[in-house]
């Protein structure tokens, strides 16, 4: 205890020179009373006179030792104001030991000291230098409740266990908050009821309502920094049925260690909403995966491209190569990574994934070791539209740079695949599909080529949580296409680290599969989401159910019916073990690149359905091939069939 704390040496300024010199001289009178208290007590007041010759002798032995003791311990850097239960267990622990050493020297020095005093001195000696801290700070809590008065917001703290405690001794300690805690909130039985450091538990989140009312609450603020999914969507509607705003505390994962709990206090986001339990990542495989090596991003102005390159750059690999087509998002991202991370070489590189020259110039001029291979079409009612730009991007793209990577040997090669690549029913899961067989067809032996496996990204470009909250900003209505339309949710951070944690696995030719929790209705989202903004909804913010868009399922699927999933060594990600057509994937990719040339749609879809049996082209798409082409009427009944 004390050898970590001598290891941190503080400047000797003015002010504490001054509070030491108090400190000492306090402590000496500390130590000289109770050591004279403790003659006192043993003799019942009436000591006799060669006991006080021995007195006068233990006195300074006493002071010596335990300031001597105190001061390795350097408890006089402490802040009294702010003792915690740790503190008062070092004190004990120091008089413990500064008593032990004392009364060895007085055995040695004296005869016929008497023994009880030593333990009487003890009990005392600790009584009294907690007792000292213990006043000072419940007499700064009294100074700052009193310079706080005034108008104050009145809250309740959900959460009686210890993030709660913690959030109450902050609030109580810090002036500049104008927070008055009446009362904590716990679903716990046990706890209802209690005093906790002098402040009631009140009931359960059910009766919420009833003491908001009863107590003029203002806001109420969530202590419990383990609250995820389920949990936190449960008080999050205990709060809207009381009328109050809620606050919370960061998951454990996210609480910044060694800043103060009340400045990491935000308001609900609907990640919290998510279920999702910290990712546990085996750094120490990515590290030697990325370090002082050369890593190109495709699509690297994406939100997930981006945030590839950022938790990329934590490794300091050699150099970080942006590549993208949109040069405003790659110069966002320039600046980004040199305002967190200074030394990190970051290379942006404007280009289409189509372009297979400019790729050679990125490889050669690069020499890369890894690919992240993010650029893709995404948007799936968009892609229905645009289906030639999809295979062109999404297929062609992807081989390109799959082979352009092979050819210049590069050792790994990510690509960001979906989940509406199983049983695809859009062209965008199509064109994934086709994408993850065509890289497992190039596995020769030498690139290892992987594909990752995720559903939707929430807060990405194009998802569904931005587009809420523009209808919500804008008053509604918020549109859901579905009541019971469901999709797998991901944070950004979450999918980018665990796909960094897939690139350190397998040999070559694996799709992995990333745990994304249990599928989330889109309407609950929705109506989580307009809770969130202080609204409610059907009152305040009306939903309206539209139609399934063009492309879209009900429900997401994480695998089709000829793949098996096993466990790897991470416990959020999987391999998908599956039995494709990779060996003739390639012989239909010229009859594709024909099909796409002369934009006949029809031939197009069929030659999808050669290469992925299990699409199953929407309607949508049959009409407008139905309306827009010259096919026979033969042709869209075997696309249909």
């Amino acid at each position: 205890m004390f050898a970590q704390i001598l290891s941190c040496p503080i400047p000797i300024t003015p002010p504490r020179l001054a509070w030491r010199i108090t400190y000492f001289i306090v402590h000496a009178l500390a130590f000289t009373l109770s050591g004279i208290l403790a003659f006192e007590l043993r003799f019942e007041f009436s000591i006799a006179p060669r006991y006080q010759l021995q007195l006068l002798a233990a006195v300074p032995i006493w002071i010596t030792v335990k300031l001597l003791i105190f001061g390795f311990g350097r408890f006089d850097r402490e802040q009294w104001s702010q003792v915690s239960v740790a503190d008062v267990a070092r004190i004990v622990v120091a008089n413990v030991v500064a008593s032990g050493a004392s009364t060895a020297i007085l055995l040695t020095l004296l005869t016929g000291f008497p023994r009880s005093v030593y333990l009487l001195d003890l009990l005392i000696c600790t009584q009294v230098t907690t007792s000292l801290r213990v006043l000072a700070r419940t007499a700064r809590e009294m100074i700052t409740s009193a310079a706080g008065r005034g108008v104050r917001k009145r809250v309740l703290i959900y959460g009686a266990g210890a993030g709660g405690v913690l959030l109450l001794r902050e609030l109580r300690s810090n002036s500049a908050l104008i927070h008055q805690v009446c009362g904590f909130v716990d679903d716990d039985p046990r706890k209802q009821g209690m005093l906790v450091d002098r402040i009631a538990v009140l009931g359960s989140g059910k009766q919420l309502a009833a003491q908001v009312q009863r107590m003029r609450i203002d806001e109420v603020l969530v202590a419990i920094p383990s609250a995820r999914g389920r949990q936190m969507a449960e008080i999050l509607h205990y709060c809207h049925l009381a009328g109050v705003p809620c606050k919370t505390m960061p998951g454990l994962g996210d609480f910044i260690v060694g800043v103060r709990a009340t400045a990491q206090i935000r308001d609900v986001a609907v990640e919290d909403l998510l279920g999702r339990n910290p990712v546990h990542l085996n750094e120490e495989n990515i590290r030697l995966k990325l370090q002082a090596r050369t890593i190109v991003v495709t699509g690297a102005g994406g939100s997930i491209g981006s945030e590839l390159c950022l938790q990329i750059a934590r490794f300091r690999p050699r150099a970080i190569v942006g590549f993208d087509i949109a040069e405003s998002a790659l110069f966002n991202l320039e600046q980004e990574i040199k305002r967190q991370y200074p030394a990190i070489t970051f290379k942006p590189e404007i280009g289409s994934i189509q372009n297979t020259k400019r790729l050679h110039e990125i490889f050669q001029q690069h020499e890369p070791s890894v690919i992240f291979h993010a650029a893709a079409y995404k948007h799936v009612p968009l892609m229905e539209e645009h289906l030639f730009e999809a295979i062109e991007n999404n297929i062609f793209g992807t081989w390109k740079v799959a082979a352009t990577a092979a050819a210049h040997q590069v050792d790994d090669f990510v690509m960001i695949s979906s989940d509406k690549a199983v049983r695809p029913t859009s062209i965008m899961g199509a064109t994934k599909r086709i994408a993850e067989l065509l890289i497992y067809a190039l596995q020769n032996g030498g690139t290892k080529f992987v594909s990752v496996r995720f559903g939707n990204v929430m807060g990405s470009n194009g998802s569904v949580i931005p587009t809420f909250k523009k209808q919500i900003a804008a008053g509604g209505p918020v549109i859901v296409t579905h009541p019971e339309m469901r999709r797998y949710f991901m944070t950004i951070p979450e999918a980018t680290q665990l796909v960094l944690q897939a690139s350190t696995m397998g040999s070559g030719g694996e799709i992995f599969e990333l745990d994304m929790g249990k599928p989330v209705k889109i309407v609950d989202l929705a109506q989580n989401l307009i809770y969130l903004s202080g609204f409610r909804p059907d009152n305040d913010i009306k939903i309206q159910f539209s139609e399934p868009r063009p492309g879209e399922k009900l429900y997401e699927e994480l695998n089709s019916q000829d793949e098996l999933t096993m466990p790897t060594c991470h416990e959020k990600i999987r391999v998908v073990t599956t039995v494709g057509v990779f060996d003739k994937v390639l012989s239909h990719l010229d009859d594709l690149k024909i099909a796409c040339e002369k934009r006949n749609a029809g031939s197009v879809v069929m030659k999808l359905k050669e290469m992925v049996p299990d699409y199953n082209p929407g309607s949508y798409l049959l009409r407008r091939i139905l309306l827009n082409t010259e096919e026979t009427t033969t042709t869209v009944a075997e696309l249909a069939s």
